[in-house]
């Protein structure tokens, strides 16, 4: 499934207008350090997709140089539709309008959904189209670090702080039925002031298991092997960005026979995996989502990824 929508329409004798569609992301399944071809370490990710939210963006052109956004306060997205002109070598401003449903500060990619939608919608209103290589350097040099949300449902390991793709894994996700929650009280995160985590060599060679586990999930479609990763990735960051009870979340997914778990490396967002094809598999999701409640977590939410089966 794409998010990605790229429409042009006549706005008016000098002007043309660009709409495009970026969705959010429930954190990420992996985060941590690993080797790019040359044996040269990087920060990257791998991020889990959540289409039913989205930002939503209009861009149109204006014989002026001038760049306004609306609502003002979108000074990320501002920035990189102001990169995308300078990168199509135009002169011209425009209005940029942004409309999103992300919460803001939990890890769900509001900000690079918004940074994305808008490069889409400026480069939609050129009738230009970007690559979603492009379209992530484009974000990453609009708000300093990004995530995978330009690549939509193909699945790379991306190095967030530099918008270089370090493996592309070859496909989509394999199905996951996600009951998502958060975690330190709900309260938001600004992810940009954490200090990056310093990993140990020891949880480097780890990064290496985690990621060739991330590339047999995705070509054998394995729930159970992708939740395997995102847990030992989750565990490791919990030695650098600890979550509230995080201890309570793994008994919670083993009390209710998940894949794993998985969480916003640096926002407030966990949830735990299920293959929504498994057996029982409805009882144990509500079984942990009770559990989560019960547990002090709050906002407990289910979410589908690349299952088209019946709503929660």
């Amino acid at each position: 499934m794409t998010a990605k929508i790229n429409l042009v329409r006549q706005v008016g004798p000098q002007q043309q207008s660009g709409t495009a569609t970026a969705i959010a992301h429930h954190g990420e399944l992996v985060q941590g350090v690993f080797e790019d071809d040359g044996g040269r370490l990087h920060r990257a990710l791998v991020t889990l997709p959540l289409t039913k939210l989205r930002s939503d963006a209009t861009f149109t052109r204006t014989e002026s140089s001038a760049l306004t956004t609306n609502p003002a306060c979108k000074s990320k997205a501002a920035a990189a539709a102001r990169l995308v002109l300078r990168h199509l070598g135009t002169n011209q401003g425009g209005v940029l309008h942004i409309r999103s449903n992300i919460p803001v500060g939990h890890g769900y990619g509001s900000s690079t959904a918004d940074v994305v939608a808008a490069i889409r919608s400026v480069a939609a209103a050129h009738k230009i189209h970007l690559p979603p290589s492009r379209i992530g350097m484009l974000a990453v040099a609009a708000e300093q670090a990004s995530d995978a949300i330009a690549f939509d449902d193909q699945t790379v390991l991306f190095a967030q702080r530099e918008g270089q793709v370090l493996e592309d894994f070859g496909g989509s996700l394999p199905p996951l039925l996600i009951v998502g929650f958060k975690a330190n009280g709900g309260r938001p995160i600004d992810t940009l002031r954490l200090p990056p985590a310093r990993y140990s060599s020891a949880e480097i060679q780890q990064f290496r298991v985690i990621r060739a586990l991330v590339y047999r999930a995705v070509r054998y479609q394995d729930p159970y092997c992708l939740g395997r990763a995102a847990t030992a990735s989750a565990q490791i960051s919990q030695r650098h960005l600890p979550k509230q009870d995080f201890d309570s979340v793994i008994e919670i997914a083993i009390g209710a026979s998940a894949c794993g778990i998985q969480v916003a490396h640096s926002g407030s967002l966990i949830g735990v995996l299920f293959d929504p094809a498994g057996t029982n598999v409805r009882r144990l999701a509500r079984r942990a989502a009770s559990a989560a409640q019960q547990a002090g977590f709050s906002d407990v939410q289910f979410h589908r990824i690349n299952d088209e089966g019946a709503s929660w």
